[in-house]
Formats: structure tokens, sequence, C-alpha cells
């Protein structure tokens, strides 16, 4: 039996019992506890198809709600210790417990909570195994998604625990100030030492512990949510894909570093998934807790001016308060959830331009090209100013009135209740613990008015992830359904294409290849105008082309690589960049300087463990050489080299060629070339030639053998 069906019978057991009591002690509360608790174990049963992260919730507070409901019954039936007659539980704590856990299971339907819980649960369903410690005990190793619901366990106990307090200082508060009132100098020091020192250091000690736990969660969230997103945009070929697709998700770099941090976190503002909902049970916990005490404080006030009394009167002051501070503010500062996102893509888009620049930036130089340059990124900064002055704005309106709704907050509850204190009918500490408590009610109900502004940041980093998971979604979806280019493993040993037209991503037919077979060591060689859909081709005969429809066969379990005209190589050492994408340690130091010899590279052999900016720091040609050096190092069983000697002068051109068939004398080489010097190299040429519905389709020419 799952854990959360077992759970949700006890629940249900304890709703019985409740029953039970009711009708032994008739007391209506307790039949409204065992109502909630039914409906509690209901929202317990069916939170098996719900949001993980939302049920780990759900089940701390059914267990929460069995514990302290039990308590509640042993009170009620005189079975509660007499030495833990101080600590009492009222009918509130299972009510709170119980509708927490209703409520979470309420909103969990809702969509923008499906949004949020979509990206989240990914971590709190994960069974990779960590290690893990709990101080002082001896470290031990577990799965993320027990780690992770420990850890929210934790923090919700321990922010419990810190409401707990802040009521029992409340109660300290109003003693303290009716000591200072009476002038009774002994009881103001027992106060301030037996009562304030102890639960501030309780407070202080789970504070710290708070903060530890909270940490630990959100690096750890934070890198297993990294690494989904990063393996799921470069799984296969996506984020290639994503890119031909013209796809909205603009930026997935900053997605993934930025947007993943904010979205845990909160990044600078500090509130994220974790803050929010932490926050929001905190915040409902000391609502609730604080509205009781506020209600039996204002039982007998008045209604200003009359004799009428209203039962809780300065509760329902403070619920119609915060009710008008929070339609106004949300009505103000509506647009910002639209400004904010805007934000984050003009400011990725900027950062954007001033990284082409540094990777470009011999070509700019060699074209003089830093006024355009200039232009350019002073008018993505324009964007970002624009943003902004959009964004002061409309924040100027919402602090306008937040701040003033701030300065009157604290006064409201010393106006309602001076009148009574003036009269007698209230002493001082009494007042000043309304004051309080009017306070956390209203820092309460004032949730959204208070963190309205990093609501609207929060909630366009939610766009932004969303809109990017969508955009990954349709990537891996194109070339997926029929009509489609299938890439299949071949019986034989040769590669063979047929019935395969390409398209460019807009639809515009481009390519059609009826029939062609190129025999394992029969290279070949593929020429023709510039847009004939060469490289396309190519991409196609590499796996990575979506668009179109056809067959390729590829010989089983063959190794094909693809050097592109302009080669990529990672940042880092040398070894690094000659052995991508394999790690640098699978070849040794005599097969890459064997490699950098053979591909005229000799002055890099003694370089091996130089770290730098290859792709910058080395020509066009020396690029081009390294890249051939890796295809020898890899030595695959199909080489397609997409103009990838284009840079060099022929005679070079040439000695590449000549090293290719004499080191890697089993390897079928597939070349796009225009240079006739290359036609002996491969035994068939195919010409990229018209085919009559505005398309190209190669068509097979005979090529001379190297002498």
């Amino acid at each position: 039996m799952r854990p959360i069906v077992l759970l949700s019978l006890l629940v249900a057991a304890f709703a019985v019992l409740s029953l039970a009591a009711t009708l032994a002690i008739g007391d209506p509360m307790i039949a409204l506890i065992a109502g909630v608790a039914f409906l509690c174990a209901y929202a317990t049963f069916q939170s098996r198809q719900i949001s993980t992260f939302l049920r780990i919730l759900i089940a701390i507070f059914a267990t929460e709600l069995c514990l302290a409901g039990s308590a509640f019954l042993l009170i009620q039936f005189g079975y509660w210790p007499a030495a833990l007659e101080e600590y009492v539980i009222t009918e509130s704590v299972p009510l709170t417990l119980g509708i927490f856990a209703i409520l979470i299971f309420a909103i969990s339907h809702i969509d923008v909570i499906r949004r949020i819980t979509r990206i989240a649960d990914g971590y709190f369903e994960s069974e990779a195994v960590r290690t893990a410690r709990i101080w002082p005990l001896p470290a031990f190793r577990s799965s993320d998604r027990r780690i992770g619901a420990l850890m929210i366990t934790a923090l919700v106990l321990i922010n419990q625990i810190e409401v707990g307090i802040s009521v029992r200082l409340s109660f300290f508060n109003r003693d303290w100030f009716n000591a200072i009132q009476n002038k009774d100098e002994k009881a103001f020091w027992s106060l301030l030492y037996s009562v304030f020192a102890f639960w501030a250091a309780i407070f202080v000690t789970a504070a710290i512990i708070e903060y530890v736990i909270k940490s630990t969660l959100i690096v750890r969230w934070r890198q297993w949510l990294s690494a989904h997103y990063i393996s799921r945009w470069l799984d296969g070929t996506t984020h290639y894909k994503m890119s031909l697709a013209g796809s909205s998700a603009d930026n997935p770099d900053q997605r993934i570093a930025e947007d993943v941090n904010r979205f845990i976190d909160g990044g600078d503002a500090g509130y994220g998934i974790y803050s929010y909902s932490i926050l929001l049970i905190s915040t409902v916990s000391s609502l609730v807790s604080f509205s009781i005490i506020l209600w039996k404080l204002s039982d007998n006030f008045t209604l200003p001016g009359t004799d009428i009394i209203v039962p809780g009167f300065l509760f329902w002051v403070a619920l119609v308060y915060a009710a008008i501070g929070t339609l106004v503010t949300h009505l103000i500062g509506r647009p910002l959830v639209r400004l904010f996102f805007t934000k984050q893509k003009a400011e990725a888009n900027f950062r954007f331009s001033l990284a082409r620049i540094r990777e470009y930036e011999e070509q700019v130089a060699l074209l003089g090209g830093e006024p355009a340059e200039r232009r350019e990124a002073m008018s993505r900064f324009d964007d970002i100013i624009g943003n902004y002055f959009d964004i002061i704005s409309r924040q100027k309106k919402l602090i306008a009135f937040t701040s003033f709704y701030g300065q009157i907050s604290p006064i409201i509850p010393y106006v309602f209740s001076a009148p009574f204190y003036f009269l007698g009918k209230v002493e001082l500490g009494v007042m000043t613990q309304t004051a309080g408590a009017f306070g956390n009610v209203n820092e309460g109900l004032n949730f959204f008015v208070t963190y309205y502004r990093s609501l609207a940041e929060f909630r366009a980093v939610l766009d932004r992830l969303t809109s990017f998971d969508d955009a990954i979604e349709a990537a891996r979806a194109l070339g997926q359904t029929s009509p489609r280019i299938a890439i299949e493993p071949g019986a034989a040993d040769s590669l063979k294409v047929s019935g395969l037209t390409l398209a460019l991503p807009n639809g515009k037919r481009i390519v059609a290849v009826d029939d062609l077979t190129i025999a394992p060591r029969q290279s070949a060689m593929l020429t023709g105008p510039s847009g004939s859909g060469k490289s396309t081709l190519f991409r196609a005969l590499g796996g990575i082309w979506p668009f179109g429809a056809g067959r390729i066969a590829i010989p089983a379990n063959a190794k094909v690589m693809v050097l592109p005209q302009k080669p990529y190589f990672p940042n880092g050492t040398l070894r690094s960049a000659l052995a991508y994408p394999s790690a640098p340690d699978v070849y040794g130091d005599a097969e890459m300087r064997a490699a950098l010899d053979a591909a005229q590279l000799p002055d890099l052999s003694g370089r091996l463990d130089e770290t730098d900016t290859w792709s910058q720091r080395l020509s066009g040609g020396e690029q081009q050489r390294l890249a051939v050096a890796r295809a020898l190092l890899a030595k695959p069983d199909w080489l397609l080299l997409d103009e990838s000697t284009a840079s060099l002068d022929e005679p070079n051109e040439l000695l590449l060629y000549r090293a290719l068939a004499e080191k890697l004398p089993n390897t079928t080489l597939i070349s796009i070339a225009h240079h006739a010097s290359l036609r002996p190299f491969h035994r068939d040429v195919l010409a990229m030639q018209p085919d009559g519905a505005g398309g190209f389709a190669p068509k097979r020419e005979q090529a001379k053998q190297p002498t």
C-alpha cells in the first residue's frame, strides 16, 4: 500500500474518532473538526494524482492534523498530562491544519499552479542517489526525492515553530507592557529573562537551522533543474531544431542560467517557488493564529461613536482594509508582468550582441565594423532603457500607493483601540498586543500587496520557462510525424538514400534524391552551385535535418562524422578541443601529436595542455586543419566534409586529403568541394543539377583515382 493511501486512511480513522467524540461530548466544534478531517482524508487520497511537490505539503499537514487532533481530543477527555497544562492545543490548530491540506489540494487544479509545479516536480520525483548528512549523524545515501521531501518537511516544521514562538512573544509583549504600566519591576525582569530570552534563543537557533537546510535544498534543486533543462535542450539535436524553427524561446542560455535560479530562489529579489510556498504557509499560519488573538482582544469593541458591539471588530477592519489595498495594488501593478518579461528578453539580447562582437572581433576589426556594431549594441540597449522607464512609470504609481498604505497601517489599530484605553477598559499591554496582532493579521492579508512586484517578476520567469519548455517540445516533435525522414540501420554495408525530399523550414522544396547508393570505401565528391542544397543534404545524412521525407539507410553500427566548413572548438585546453566530442583522456599524447603532425599542425604538438579560446586564437585554415586532426583521431567509418578545407590553399588541401586517404583507409569520404584537384581522391562525383520541379538532385559522374 502506498504511504499516501495509508495516511489518508489514518486521517479518515481520526475523523471517525472525532465523530464518536462529538456524540460522547456533544461539542459542535469537535463535529466541525470531524468534517474537516473527512475532507482532508479525501484530499490526501486524491493527492496521488496531483503535483508531487504539493502532495508532500498535503502529507505534512495531514500528519499534523492526526497528531494535533488526537492531542486535542485527549484534552477534551481529560487525559492531557498535568505537566503540559500550559501547552494545551485549541480547536483552531487541527482545523487550520486540515484546511491547509484541503486548500493545497484545491489550488493544485489552478492552471498557473499546475504550470509552476510541472517545472518544480521533477526534483521531487528524481531517483538519482546522492549523499546527505544531518549533523551530528553520519552521512547517508538516498534518492533526490526522499532527501528533498525530508528538507521540505523540516522547513515547514521550523516555520511553524517560528510562528508559534511569535504568538508566545505577543503574550510576553502584553504582560511586559502591563508590568511597565504598573511599574512592576520584578515582573519586568522576570519576563525578560525567563520568557523572552528563552524563546528568543530558540527562535535564533531555528533561524540558523532553517538557513542551512534552505540553502542546501535550493542548491540541490537548482542543480537538478539546471541539469534537466540542459539535458532536454541538448538532447539529440533539439537545440539545433529550435533555431531552425525560429523558436520564440530566445536566449536559452539565459533561461537555464538565470531563470532557473530565479524560479527556485528568486535571484536578487530573493523570492522563488521555495520562498513563496514556505512563506505563504508561514504567512497563513501566522494569519490564522493572530486572527484568533485579534478576534478575542476586540470581541467587545463597539462601532466608533455608537454602543453597537461588533464581535472581532478589529479583525473585520483588517480584512476590509487589506481587501481594498490588494485590489488597488493589483489594478496599478498588473502591467508589470509583461514589462518584466520584456526586460529579461531585452537584457539577454544586449548581452548576446556584445558576446557576438567578442566572438567575431577579428572580422569586425578587419572590416572596420566598430561603428556599425556600436550602433547595433546601443540600439539594443535603447530597448532596455525604454523598458526601464516603462517599469519606472508603473512602479512609481505602485510605490506611491504602497508607501502611503504602509505608513498608515501601523496607526490604525491604535486609532480604534485608543478610545477603550483612555476609558480604562484595556491596559497598555493589551493595547500593544492588539496593535501587534492587527499588524500580523494585516501583514498576512496584505501578502499580495507586500510582494506584488516580486510576484510579477516571478510570473515573468514562469512564463519564460514555460515557453522554453513548449519550444523544446515543439522542436523535439519536428521530424517525428509522417511524412518524415527515416534514418535507419541498413542491412548492407552501403549508404543508401531512397525517395528523399528535403525542404527549407518555410516548406520550400530544395533537394530530391530518388535513389542513391554509396558503397563503402568508394568515396564521393558532391559539387553544385551555391544554394543547391549540398549542405542541407549533408545535414540530412548527419541526421539533424528534420524538414522532408524519405529514407536514409546507414550501415548498422557505422560511425558517421561530419566536418562543417566552420568547425567548433570548446574553450579550454587544446587537448579538449582536439578530442571533442570525446573526453580528453580518450586519446594518448602520442596519438594526438601524430594527428596534429598529419594535419600539418606540428607547432601545436607541444601545446596540448595550453588553455585558450581556440576558435579565436587559430586562423580559419588552422581551425580546419585541427578539425581534420580530430577526424584522424576519431577514425569514423563515414566522414562527411562540408567544404571542410575551403580555407586552405590547394597544395595544403591536397596534403590533408592525402593524409586522410593514408591514415583512414577504411573510411568512406563524402566531400562537398569545388577544386578539381580533389576529384582524384573520390571514386564518384555527384553533381547537384536542377530537377525540373524547383529543386536539385545529385547526378553521378565518374572521377579519377588519386595517383
